[in-house]
C-alpha cells in the first residue's frame, strides 16, 4: 500500500487551544484536562516543582480543586507528590522509557489481535473518522490536536478488544508515559511525526482487513519506533523549557 503521508519538514506549530467537546465537561474535569495537557506538553520540565500558584493564578481557581486534579495526575503516574511539599513531575530514566515502551509495546500488539475478533463495522469506522481528523492536525501543524486524536484511536482499539484487564492494564501505563509519548514527536534527527502518520496508516489498512497477527506486529513495531524516538528526544540537547504565563 503506498503512502500518501508527505514528508515534511515543516517546523511543528504550537499547540492549539482547548476543543469545543469539553464545554459540557465539569469544573473539575476542566480543571484536570487542562492541567493533564499543560504537564503532557512539556510545559513543566522533568523533575520539576509543580508551581502550584502560577498555575492557580493560570486557570483561575484555589488551591483545593488544584490539588484535587493533581491527585488524579498522580495516580495516572504523569507527577510525584511530595509529603508537606507539593509536586512535581515525574522523570523516566532512559530503563524506565525502555521499559514501560516494551511493556506497552506488548499490550497494542495483543489488543490489535484481539480487537480484529471482535470488532463491528461501526467501530472501524468511527476509528477511520479519527484517523482522517488526526491527518487534518497533522497537514495543519496542529500537535496538541494531533495527540489528542492520536490517543483517541490507541484506546479505541484496546476498547476493541473486549478485554477489561487488557484495558485496566493499558490505561495505567499509559498514563506514565503520556508526557513521554507526546515529547517523542520533536525527536530532530527524523521526521518521527510523518513517519508516525505512515505507520497509522498501515494500523488502519490491517484493521479494516481484520488481519489480526498483521495489526499485532504493526503495532509492536510502531511502539518501538516511538520509544526510539522518545530516547533519542531523552538523551538530544533540550532547548529552554517555556515559561508559565
Amino acid at each position: 500500500m503506498k503512502s500518501t503521508i508527505p514528508d515534511i519538514g515543516v517546523p511543528i506549530a504550537p499547540p492549539a487551544g482547548n476543543g469545543g467537546d469539553r464545554q459540557e465537561a465539569s469544573l473539575h474535569g476542566e480543571i484536570l484536562l487542562r492541567l493533564r495537557d499543560y504537564v503532557v506538553e512539556g510545559n513543566i520540565p522533568d523533575g520539576a516543582r509543580v508551581p502550584e500558584r502560577q498555575l492557580c493564578e493560570m486557570l483561575g481557581i484555589s488551591r483545593t480543586p488544584l490539588r484535587e486534579a493533581l491527585k488524579v495526575l498522580a495516580a495516572e503516574g504523569l507527577i510525584e507528590l511530595l509529603p508537606n511539599r507539593g509536586a512535581r513531575v515525574r522523570q523516566l530514566s532512559q530503563r524506565d522509557l525502555e521499559e514501560l515502551f516494551d511493556v506497552m509495546a506488548g499490550l497494542e500488539s495483543l489488543a490489535g489481535r484481539l480487537a480484529c475478533e471482535a470488532i463491528t463495522d461501526e467501530e472501524i469506522t468511527a476509528i477511520e473518522q479519527l484517523h482522517y481528523e488526526m491527518y487534518g492536525h497533522y497537514l495543519h501543524r496542529d500537535m496538541h490536536g494531533y495527540f489528542q486524536t492520536n490517543q483517541r484511536i490507541h484506546e479505541s482499539i484496546v476498547a476493541a478488544a473486549r478485554n477489561e484487564t487488557l484495558k485496566t492494564a493499558y490505561a495505567n501505563f499509559a498514563g506514565r508515559i503520556r508526557r513521554v509519548r507526546y515529547s517523542a514527536n520533536f525527536a530532530r534527527k527524523r521526521q518521527r511525526w510523518a513517519e508516525a502518520m505512515r505507520e497509522h496508516e498501515a494500523i488502519l489498512d490491517a484493521l479494516r482487513r481484520r488481519a489480526g497477527s498483521e495489526l499485532s506486529d504493526i503495532l509492536f513495531q510502531h511502539l518501538r519506533n516511538k520509544r526510539a524516538a522518545a530516547i533519542e528526544h531523552l538523551t538530544e540537547p533540550q532547548e529552554d523549557s517555556p515559561a508559565l504565563p
